[in-house]
């Protein structure tokens, strides 16, 4: 308990003060390279996403009871696909999208910052999970599920913490499934992530900031990596499933629309946001 309390309480401060300082002086002026538009077509800053990747990995790195490898493995995955993603909000084009468009891109020879961002948290998942995996099998179904949980994280970044609340409520099982069964480390590396993103979590209901890619992928391989330590490897194997029929899905169907026409999903994914029509 006290390792997890520490965890989440090291994201959460470290988060807010990365984005205090990331954005101090900024408020005026959102025209420059971190800016996008979001869902409204309002200019919003992109700083939310490196202020989780440096909120998590300031906890990754300083939160006690975590061993030292998994400790690494969580900044490999954090920090390398939270890097990978900066270089894609700021250098991507809109020309492929999904996994299908990128690599049928790079099939004709064009590299696309989608294409390297695919590759690079791939390589990244594999590098976290070859530092806590046994053999090669569970190094790549481990690396391909931390991979994937990035990725997947970042689709759901189309409206205002919708991104962070599909990370809590994945990650607060975990969180208490490794509670429950007493294991510190486990409990530790899936409150890192959590207090990081609810730190942030009012601004981006606010329709402040967005986690961007940066942001969005780093939690989700975060929480892929606290999924592979803490499952069973039926368990593992599932989530992957999982993972790649999420994916699989969102390139044919939009998740905005399956949330809309769902009651329950559709006021979890309103609640604390302004309202969607004019005000």
């Amino acid at each position: 308990m006290l390792f997890a309390l520490a965890g989440a309480t090291i994201g959460a401060v470290a988060a807010r003060a990365a984005y205090s300082a990331f954005t101090r002086g900024r408020p005026a002026d959102l025209s420059g390279r971190w800016t996008r538009k979001n869902h409204r077509g309002e200019p919003i800053t992109l700083l939310e996403g490196p202020a989780f990747v440096a909120g998590a990995g300031a906890a990754a790195a300083l939160t006690p009871g975590l061993p030292g490898r998994l400790r690494l493995a969580a900044l490999v995955a954090g920090g390398g696909s939270g890097a990978l993603g900066a270089y894609d909000d700021l250098y991507g084009t809109t020309s492929s999208k999904g996994f299908k468009g990128h690599l049928s891109a790079l099939g004709r020879g064009e590299v696309t910052s989608g294409a390297v961002k695919i590759l690079g948290i791939g390589a990244t998942g594999l590098a976290a999970a070859a530092l806590v995996s046994t053999g090669p099998v569970d190094t790549l179904v481990n690396g391909a599920t931390i991979a994937g949980a990035a990725n997947l994280a970042n689709l759901f970044d189309l409206r205002p913490g919708r991104a962070i609340k599909v990370g809590l409520l994945t990650g607060g099982p975990l969180l208490a499934a490794a509670l429950f069964r007493d294991s510190p480390p486990a409990a530790a590396l899936a409150a890192v992530p959590l207090g990081a993103a609810a730190a942030l979590l009012p601004a981006d209901l606010a329709e402040r900031s967005m986690l961007g890619d940066a942001g969005a992928n780093s939690l989700g391989a975060l929480l892929g990596l606290a999924a592979v330590t803490k499952l069973g490897r039926p368990g593992r194997y599932a989530l992957l499933g999982t993972v790649v029929a999420l994916t699989a899905a969102a390139e044919k169907v939009s998740f905005t629309k399956v949330i809309a026409g769902n009651p329950v999903l559709n006021r979890l994914d309103l609640l604390g946001r302004r309202p969607v029509g004019p005000v």
